[in-house]
C-alpha cells in the first residue's frame, strides 16, 4: 500500500509524528486508497517556514510571469483530466462525469486567473493638491493558508489557491483528510510547471491536529476555508483574535420556488438534480422546494418520478457522515414529516460494500425542525406547499442560512422582483442551485459566509491588499487637510 508524503519546500517530507491515517473509498469501505501522514503543529511550522522563506521570490516576480506558471498549471490540469478524474472517483466516490467537471473547473479558474496577471489593475487620480500624482496598487497579503473540502476536492483546492498566487502569495494547504490523494497530485502538476520549491506546500491531516495548528499559526496572515459554519465560526474567532484576514464557505439550507406558470417537467429535473447529484453532497444543493398549491400535486407526481428514475450512483463520503444523515432522516419522521419517498439506507448488491442512502423526500415538514433549518448535506429534500411568491420568499429566507436560491416562472416581473428579494449570494432564474462559473464570484450570506467570494476577480480582492501612493514633485512639503506655513 502508498505511503504519501508532506510536501514541504518542494521535497516530499515524512510527518515528523511517523504516523499516518487511512484514506478510504466510499463506494468500497475495505479499499484502502493510500495512507496519509497524520501532521501534527510542528509539520505545520517547518510548511509555514518553507512558504515564508519563499515568499520574497514569489512576490517579486511580476504578476505576468506568475500567471504564466498558473497558465501551464491549467494546461497540465487538462492533460491529465482523466487521470485526476479517476483520482476523485477513487478517494470521492463521485460520478465520474461530475469529477471530470472537476477538473475543468479547475484548469478554468488557472486560465482565468492568469489572465489576472496581466489585469492587477490599481487606480489613478488627481490629488487635491497640484504637483501630486495620487494612485493605488494591489500587493500580497504574505503566507495563505488554505483549508480545503472533499467534496468537489480539485475544485475547491484551485479557487482558491490561484487567485493566493497571482497575488503573490505564498501558502500551506490543508485538504480535507478525505480526499487527500487529489491533493498530492496536484502538488506534483505545481512541481512539474517549476513553480519555485515552498511556494506551495501541503500538509495533510484533521481539521484539529493540523488545521488548527494552521490557523493559529501567527506568521500565516490569512486563511481560507471551506466547509462547515460550526468549523467556520471557530476559525473567525481565532483570526479575529490574531487581526488576520479571513475568507469563508460554508453551509447552505438552499431554498427552489415553482410557480404555477413554471415549466414543470424542466423544475422537477432541476430540483431533482440539485436535491440528489452526487447524493447531496454540495453546499449549493437544493435542500427546500417551496411549491404554489395550484401545481403542487401535478409537480409531485413529476418530482417521485425523477426521483424514482435516479441511480444512486454516489456514496456518502465516510461513516461519520452516513451515520449523521439518518439520523436527520429519523429526526425528521418523529418530528411529525411525512416520508413521500425513500429514507433508506441501501445495504445489498453493488451498494453492499459502500455508504449509500437513497434519495429521500419529505413533505409535511414543520418549518421550525431541524430537517427544515439545519444544513445535512445529503440527499434530503424538504417539500413545501405555498400560496404566493411573497410566501415563498420569505420562507426560503427563514433560515439562517444564504448561499444559493431559485425560482422558476416564465413571469419576468415575478423573476426579478425575486432576485432583488432573495437573500443568497447565488441566484437562479430556471435553474437549479448549483455552484458558479470560474469567472464568476460564489459566496453566500450569513452563516453561508462573511461577505468574501471566490473565485472570479472578487477572489483577487481576498488575496491581496490595497496600497495608497502618493507622489508629490511640487518641491514643498504640502498637507491635504490644511494650508502648510
Amino acid at each position: 500500500m502508498d505511503k504519501y508524503k508532506n510536501l514541504i519546500g518542494g521535497k516530499l517530507i515524512e510527518p515528523s509524528s511517523g504516523e499516518y491515517f487511512d484514506n478510504i473509498d466510499p463506494a468500497d469501505k475495505s479499499d484502502i486508497v493510500g495512507k496519509f501522514p497524520k501532521s501534527n503543529a510542528k509539520d505545520v511550522e517547518a510548511a509555514i517556514e518553507a512558504a515564508k522563506n519563499a515568499y520574497a521570490e514569489w512576490s517579486d516576480m511580476p504578476p505576468p510571469r506568475r500567471g504564466e506558471l498558473i497558465y501551464k498549471v491549467g494546461e497540465l490540469l487538462m492533460r491529465d483530466q482523466k487521470k485526476l478524474a479517476e483520482i476523485i472517483v477513487h478517494e470521492n466516490g463521485k460520478p465520474t462525469p461530475a469529477a471530470m467537471g472537476d477538473i475543468k473547473s479547475s484548469a478554468d479558474v488557472a486560465y482565468f486567473m492568469a489572465g489576472e496577471g496581466r489585469r492587477m489593475y490599481g487606480q489613478t487620480t488627481y490629488s487635491s493638491l497640484p504637483r501630486r500624482w495620487a494612485l493605488t496598487k494591489r500587493y500580497p497579503v504574505g503566507v495563505c493558508g488554505l483549508i480545503t473540502a472533499w467534496n468537489a476536492p480539485m475544485a475547491i483546492i484551485t479557487w482558491k489557491l490561484f487567485p493566493a498566487l497571482i497575488c503573490g502569495n505564498t501558502v500551506v494547504l490543508k485538504p480535507s483528510e478525505d480526499t487527500p490523494l487529489t491533493a498530492h497530485y496536484f502538488g506534483e502538476l505545481v512541481k512539474e510547471v517549476g513553480i519555485p520549491d515552498g511556494v506551495v506546500n501541503i500538509v495533510y491531516g484533521s481539521g484539529p491536529g493540523t488545521g488548527e495548528a494552521l490557523v493559529k499559526n501567527q506568521d500565516v496572515k490569512l486563511v481560507s476555508f471551506t466547509g462547515s459554519s460550526q468549523v467556520g465560526v471557530k476559525i473567525s474567532e481565532e483570526c479575529g483574535k490574531q487581526n488576520k484576514t479571513c475568507s469563508l464557505e460554508m453551509g447552505g439550507k438552499n431554498g427552489l420556488i415553482v410557480m404555477p406558470d413554471a415549466d414543470l417537467k424542466t423544475a422537477a429535473k432541476a430540483v431533482a438534480a440539485g436535491a440528489f447529484s452526487t447524493a447531496g453532497q454540495r453546499c449549493a444543493a437544493t435542500s427546500r422546494v417551496f411549491i404554489h398549491e395550484q401545481v403542487y400535486e401535478m409537480f409531485m407526481e413529476l418530482l417521485l418520478a425523477e426521483a424514482k428514475a435516479d441511480s444512486i450512483s454516489c456514496p456518502i463520503i465516510n461513516k461519520r457522515q452516513f451515520d449523521r444523515i439518518l439520523s436527520y432522516i429519523e429526526e425528521g419522521k418523529k418530528s411529525g414529516a411525512k416520508l413521500a419517498y425513500g429514507g433508506n439506507a441501501l445495504a445489498e448488491g453493488k451498494y453492499a460494500k459502500g455508504y449509500y442512502i437513497e434519495p429521500t423526500i419529505f413533505t409535511d415538514v414543520n418549518h421550525n425542525s431541524k430537517l427544515a433549518q439545519e444544513e445535512i448535506f445529503g440527499p434530503v429534500l424538504c417539500v413545501f406547499k405555498i400560496k404566493s411568491l411573497g410566501e415563498g420568499i420569505k420562507m426560503v429566507n427563514s433560515v439562517d442560512y444564504g448561499l444559493t436560491a431559485s425560482i422558476f416562472t416564465k413571469d419576468v416581473d415575478s423573476a426579478v422582483h425575486a432576485m432583488d428579494k432573495l437573500e443568497a449570494g447565488c441566484c437562479y432564474i430556471n435553474g437549479p442551485t448549483f455552484g458558479s462559473e470560474p469567472h464568476m464570484p460564489f459566496g453566500g450570506l450569513k452563516k453561508s459566509g462573511n461577505s468574501h467570494r471566490e473565485p472570479g476577480t472578487q477572489a483577487v480582492d481576498v488575496f491581496s491588499e490595497w496600497k495608497t501612493i502618493y507622489i508629490d514633485y511640487s518641491g514643498i512639503a504640502q498637507q491635504s487637510q490644511y494650508k502648510m506655513k
